[in-house]
């Protein structure tokens, strides 16, 4: 243990921290609306399932925003622990912006979370539904401000740096900095397929299962819809994110891309080993030209490649595979959600194979997120606030065998609360309660 590198265990331990942190947020952002559709449907209808819908899924929201509540505060511990650096030097900023996060959302989210749960029978329908606007609204807030510090770290802008510590001068420029109309927009979508194929897969496994009422097949063709159009839509959107990321950060295009020196006319890549010895890419299959075809619009158009930043550059191995993967699930969800949704046009029955098809895909929004981050933060390597502060030099002197039992320990109970969290998931959808819903009448209290 002691010769291992205190500050790359310090990086895994922060990527598992916020590997499991961000499963949570990833549902709940999308989620709360999904909530607030089911209450608005029931509303418009009376009919009950739909309010029996709202009231499975406010479970498993509830269950996924305390998971989030607790893997988080983990995160900010370590800014302490194995990160001083960070704040030292960005703090003025980060710590606003954190601070906004909590007053304008995390309050939000946690105040009328309650009535959502256990209100409505005590303050009449108006106020249930204002409780779940809120709650939907909080958790849209929240990705608003961490996706602008996230952001402000990968393209900063508005600051100074006095005495080696960084200084807000235009607080707009600083949170609507050039990456955050795409990133911020880019993470809404990828939410919203999430809770999209969260809702469609485990509708889809309480349909395989014989529950075939009204509240499953009317969240199961929500969530289908949803997803079928919200995928071309992120498709459209990362092709223009793409575009940004590679004006304000080649060297990560370059290491998703393969590209190891500047090339006009550059392939994309189906499959390849990127060898960082040789500088190349070992058995590499690629499509002529489709990289710089869709990055600059051109087919002949000049990629800078990696060999252009020398010292500079992520590992690439890591973003090079973190982005086919996100590729692949997003085709993935793109043919089974348009598939199925062809099938439910009409009030039509999903089949006995995209029922299984939706339950393989109930988490795949989750592996493509992850994929897509470690795009993101890998690809921004070696630093930790772009040509600000080096991740190496944001480190904490913690020892490294020290490092290694809180890593050990965290992984530990990581797999266990995940593995807890998807199997209540489960034996909710396989024990669903069927409460009375009847409806409130002129805020009186239901008998």
């Amino acid at each position: 243990m002691n010769e291992l590198d205190p500050a790359l265990l310090a990086r895994i331990q922060f990527a598992a921290n916020i590997s499991f942190h961000i499963l949570f947020p990833t549902i709940t952002i999308a989620l709360g609306w999904f909530l607030l559709f089911f209450k608005l449907r029931y509303l418009r209808t009376g009919q009950p399932h739909w309010l029996d819908a709202y009231y499975f899924w406010v479970k498993v929201f509830a269950l996924t925003f305390a998971l989030g509540v607790v893997s988080g505060i983990t995160m900010s511990f370590q800014f302490g622990t194995n990160w001083p650096g960070f704040m030292e030097t960005v703090g003025n900023i980060a710590g606003p912006l954190l601070a906004y996060e909590v007053l304008t959302a995390f309050f939000l989210e946690a105040s009328f979370l309650g009535i959502m749960l256990f209100g409505r029978k005590r303050v009449g329908e108006r106020m249930h539904t204002l409780a779940t606007v809120l709650v939907a609204g909080g958790t849209t807030f929240s990705a608003f401000w961490i996706l602008a510090l996230n952001s402000w770290m990968q393209t900063p802008a508005g600051f100074e740096m006095i005495n080696g510590q960084a200084h807000a001068t235009d607080w707009f420029a600083v949170i609507f900095n050039p990456s955050f109309p795409y990133r911020f927009f880019h993470m809404l979508l990828a939410s919203g397929l999430t809770a999209a194929f969260l809702v469609a897969g485990l509708s889809a496994y309480r349909w395989l299962r014989g529950d075939r009422g009204g509240d499953v097949r009317g969240a199961l063709r929500a969530g289908v819809l949803v997803a079928a159009v919200l995928i071309p839509v992120q498709i459209f959107l990362g092709d223009l994110h793409g575009l940004n990321t590679l004006e304000h950060q080649p060297a990560k295009v370059a290491a998703m891309e393969g590209v190891w020196q500047d090339e006009k006319g550059a392939p994309a890549l189906v499959f390849a080993i990127p060898n960082e010895e040789t500088r190349s890419n070992d058995y590499a299959i690629g499509i002529p030209k489709l990289a710089s075809l869709i990055l600059t619009h051109d087919p002949n158009g000049e990629i800078k490649g990696l060999d252009s930043f020398p010292g500079e550059h992520p590992p690439v191995a890591p973003v090079f595979w973190g982005f086919r993967v996100m590729v692949g699930v997003g085709t993935l969800m793109l043919l089974v959600s348009w598939w199925t949704a062809w099938r439910l046009r009409r009030g039509g029955e999903p089949t006995t194979w995209q029922a299984r098809a939706l339950l393989a895909m109930t988490f795949s929004g989750w592996v493509a997120t992850l994929a897509g981050w470690y795009v993101t933060e890998i690809g921004r390597q070696p630093w930790l606030v772009t040509g600000v502060l080096r991740t190496v030099d944001a480190i904490s002197a913690t020892p490294a065998p020290v490092i290694g039992i809180s890593l050990t320990a965290y992984l530990l109970l990581y797999a266990g609360l995940l593995a807890s969290y998807v199997s209540v998931l489960f034996y909710l959808a396989r024990h669903r309660g069927k409460p009375d819903h009847r409806p409130a009448v002129a805020g009186l209290q239901e008998a």
